[in-house]
C-alpha cells in the first residue's frame, strides 16, 4: 500500500482541512465499491484513500504523520486500525458523500471535532463619522485565558498529561453491536477524558487541571470604514482559551452606531438637508454646507425650489468590500420667513404686486377702524 497520503488524495502537504475533505469526497465517489460493480482494484484503492483521509483529517495524527511517516501513527488513535475496515472511522463522511450527510439513523460516528474555547461577545458604540471612515477602539471583557502556572497544559509543574487508558488516546470508545444489517461499530466520546484522549494525573492547583483561568482582557479592534449600525465583526482567536491548550474561540464585536442629526444614511449614500432662506433660493447664493469631511462652500442656483437636490459624487460612505464610495446628497429646504417687520411685509407686498400675485390686505387694528368710522 502506498504510504504518501498526500499523493493518494492528490493534495499538497500544506493543504487545508477543506481541501483534504473535498479531495477525499471526489475520490470516494469515483472509487466506492457500489459505483464500480465490485471491482477489487477500485475497492482496494477506496480503502487506501479512506485511510489517508482518516489520518490527515485528525490534527494530532496528521502532525505525527508529517514528522515520522506511517510509523509515527503507532500508538495514536489509529493504532491497530485495519485499513480494510471502513467501520473503523470516517463512516459519517462516506454517508455525507453518497446520501447528503444523513446516515439513515445508523449509529456510526466519526472522531469528535477538535475542541476549542468558547466564543466571546462584546458591544461597543461608535459615532456616525467613525463608522464612515473607520476607527480603532479598545474593548475590555472578562474571559478565560491560558493559565500561566502550567502554560495552559493543566498539569502541575514537573508533570504532563498522559494518554487516557480507557480509549488509548483516541478520545473515543467503540462498541460492537449486532443488528439486522449485521455487525456495526458505534463510537462515542470517551467519558473519562471527555473525548480529549488525555488525562491529567496531577492537575495544576491554579486552574484545577483546566489549563485556563478567568482574567480581564483588553484588545484593540480595528473597525473598517463603512460599517453600519448592527454590524458584527468576528476576530478569530480572541475568545476564551480552550481547555488544556486547545485553540481559543472567536470574539464577536457588535457595533452600535450613534445617529448624527446632520446626516441620514441610505445604503452607502448620505443625505443632508440644507436650509436656505427664500431670498437666497430665489436670487442664488454661495453657502456653506456640512459634509462628511467638514464644512464646504457650494452654489445655490437662482430659482432653486424646496426639495431639489445637489449630488456630490463619490463623497458618501466607503463600501466595505470595495474601493468606491457612495454619494453625498444635499437636499434643499427653502425656509419661509416668519415674524416680519412692517418694512419687510411691505417689501413682500410690493413684490407680490410686481408679480401680479394676489395677497390679502393687511388687517387694520381696532383704533384704526374707529378713526375711519368717525371721519
Amino acid at each position: 500500500m502506498a504510504t504518501d497520503y498526500y499523493a493518494l488524495l492528490g493534495v499538497s502537504r500544506n493543504a487545508s482541512d477543506d481541501e483534504i475533505k473535498r479531495a477525499y469526497r471526489k475520490l470516494a465517489r469515483q472509487l466506492h465499491p457500489d459505483a464500480n460493480g465490485g471491482d477489487s482494484a477500485a475497492e482496494s484503492r477506496f480503502k487506501e484513500v479512506t485511510l489517508a483521509y482518516e489520518t490527515l483529517r485528525d490534527p494530532e495524527r496528521r502532525r505525527r504523520y508529517d514528522m515520522f511517516g506511517p510509523e509515527g501513527l503507532r500508538g495514536s488513535s489509529g493504532d491497530g486500525m485495519d485499513p480494510g475496515n471502513l467501520f473503523g472511522g470516517g463512516i459519517g463522511d462516506i454517508f455525507d458523500v453518497f446520501f447528503g450527510g444523513g446516515s439513515g439513523g445508523t449509529s456510526w460516528t466519526s472522531r469528535p471535532a477538535q475542541p476549542h474555547g468558547e466564543d466571546a461577545e462584546v458591544s461597543i458604540s461608535i459615532s456616525f463619522i467613525e463608522a464612515v471612515f473607520g476607527v480603532a477602539k479598545r474593548v475590555s471583557l472578562r474571559l478565560a485565558v491560558a493559565c500561566s502556572a502550567c502554560a495552559g497544559s493543566g498539569a502541575s509543574a514537573g508533570t504532563a498529561a498522559a494518554r487516557c487508558p480507557d480509549c488509548s488516546g483516541s478520545g473515543q470508545v467503540r462498541q460492537l453491536r449486532r443488528t439486522l444489517l449485521g455487525q456495526m461499530v458505534t463510537a462515542s466520546p470517551c467519558p473519562r477524558c471527555q473525548g480529549r484522549g488525555q488525562v491529567i494525573p496531577s492537575p495544576c492547583k491554579e486552574c484545577s487541571g483546566d489549563g485556563r483561568v478567568m482574567a480581564d482582557q483588553s484588545y484593540d479592534v480595528d473597525i473598517p470604514a463603512g460599517v453600519d449600525d448592527g454590524n458584527t465583526l468576528r476576530i478569530g482567536g480572541r475568545g476564551a482559551a480552550g481547555l488544556r491548550g486547545t485553540p481559543p474561540g472567536d470574539l464577536y464585536v457588535h457595533l452600535k452606531v450613534q445617529p448624527d442629526p446632520r446626516f441620514a444614511r441610505h445604503g452607502y449614500d448620505v443625505e443632508h438637508v440644507l436650509h436656505v432662506p427664500m431670498t437666497q433660493a430665489a436670487l442664488g447664493a454661495r453657502v456653506h454646507v456640512e459634509t462628511l469631511e467638514g464644512s464646504e462652500e457650494i452654489e445655490i442656483p437662482p430659482g432653486t425650489q424646496s426639495g431639489e437636490t445637489m449630488v456630490l459624487r463619490g463623497r458618501g460612505i466607503p463600501q466595505l468590500r470595495g474601493h468606491r464610495r457612495g454619494n453625498f446628497v444635499v437636499r434643499v429646504a427653502v425656509d419661509t420667513p416668519t415674524q416680519l417687520t412692517k418694512a419687510q411685509e411691505e417689501l413682500l407686498r410690493h413684490l407680490a404686486r410686481e408679480r401680479s400675485e394676489e395677497v390679502p390686505e393687511p388687517h387694520e387694528g381696532l383704533l384704526a377702524k374707529l378713526r375711519s368710522a368717525r371721519s
